[in-house]
């Protein structure tokens, strides 16, 4: 049996009116995420990471996206496209790029594909975590403390990854350069990549720091207060700049570059009354009967406290109510929505014999065929019997 695919605009967390802009940065993020080097072992995240390069790969080409966003997979595979994600049909200096950012954060490396080099330090990794907000929250925003781990310099060794006292030496195998030459197809073509013993950096270190090992980096617990706007959604991000790790010390020069952002992604638990749609808030009032025939004024619960509500005459099961400006605000807007309340008509389960007369009277009144009293379950049984 075929595997199901996943939606692509699912598999990178993102909105199908998602620009370029925002399309790379959720994949940079998930990439950071699942990339196996940073999760050895971990066939899971090694499938993840394959599958959120085959989604920016399609959705990153105007043409394949066009065609996706119209037939989904079957128009990927019906256009030539790849469905599953393939290597072999991109352009190789698109392949080169792709692992530039994946590795310097957009720095780049430098391949000898033709291309201008990046310009700009190298960019540490981005990270995520997460924050949980309930609905009242979303009304008002709120602070949040968040608690994470990441990546720093090793203050022993002020991130050089040598060992104190000690500095790193020009590397022998590329002569301080950082890149050396490959020849490739029996020696057709020639490319210039990063030395694989300096990884780039044109320095070797000797002796390690004994604090990291010679990495350069050690991790460390932050703690950090941020501001969660109102109307924010779930599944939203909030992008902290500069609290993301730094540049990996193979992709950094002299311990310089730029650190990652953080990405604290908010997460809405479920209201017992209300439930959300965009800006709206929606709501299940139960009325008796008598309340929806003859007409009521009932106290209705919101955010910011009841509200008074005129129930008309004959109001039928499940019309609408909208009580307007009584919703969520509008993220970054200066409007709010409604709160809209559904009317459901309650049949209780029990009724006192009182009740029970003024119904059957009331039935009566429209010749409208109702059961019989009930007398009892055994003289039930035995009319039946008798019958």
């Amino acid at each position: 049996m075929p595997s199901i695919q996943r939606d692509y605009y699912e598999v990178l967390s993102i909105e199908r009116t998602a620009d370029g802009e925002e399309l790379k940065r959720a994949y940079r993020r998930l990439a950071m995420k699942y990339h196996p080097d940073r999760n050895p072992g971990d066939a899971a995240a090694e499938a993840s990471f394959k599958e959120c390069a085959a989604a920016y790969e399609v959705l990153s080409d105007p043409e394949k996206r066009k065609r996706y966003d119209q037939f989904g997979h079957e128009g990927l595979r019906g256009g030539g496209g790849p469905a599953p994600h393939d290597f072999s049909r991109m352009d190789v200096s698109d392949i080169f790029s792709m692992f530039n950012d994946i590795f310097a954060g957009g720095g780049g490396s430098g391949f000898g594909n033709g291309r201008a080099r990046q310009q700009g330090p190298a960019r540490g990794y981005d990270l995520e975590t997460e924050v949980q907000i309930n609905l009242e929250e979303v009304l008002s925003g709120c602070e949040r403390e968040v608690d994470f781990t990441r990546m720093d310099a090793c203050e022993k060794c002020a991130g050089s990854g040598a060992k104190p006292g000690t500095k790193a030496v020009s590397c022998p195998t590329c002569g301080g350069q950082g890149k050396v030459q490959q020849t490739g197809l029996g020696g057709m073509f020639r490319m210039v990549v990063a030395c694989p013993s300096c990884a780039g950096r044109g320095k070797v270190v000797k002796e390690f720091c004994e604090s990291c090992r010679g990495k350069g980096r050690v991790p460390k617990k932050r703690k950090l207060s941020i501001r969660v706007p109102p109307g924010i959604s779930d599944g939203q991000a909030i992008r902290v700049r500069g609290e993301g790790e730094p540049p990996p010390i193979e992709v950094s020069q002299n311990g310089e570059g730029l650190r990652g952002d953080l990405h604290v992604v908010v997460r809405i638990a479920d209201h017992n009354v209300f439930q959300r749609e965009g800006e709206h808030l929606l709501m299940e009032l139960p009325v008796s009967f008598a309340q929806a025939a003859i007409g009521a004024e009932i106290e209705v619960p919101s955010l910011e406290g009841p509200q008074k509500l005129t129930v008309p005459r004959a109001t039928q099961h499940g019309t609408p109510f909208k009580l307007q400006g009584l919703g969520l605000p509008v993220l970054q807007g200066n409007r709010r929505g409604d709160l809209v309340v559904v009317v459901h008509i309650d049949i209780p389960k029990k009724i006192t014999p009182q009740q029970e007369k003024l119904l059957r009277e009331y039935a009566a009144s429209e010749n409208k065929p109702v059961l019989p009293e009930d007398q009892g379950f055994w003289k039930n049984i035995k009319d039946k019997l008798k019958g």
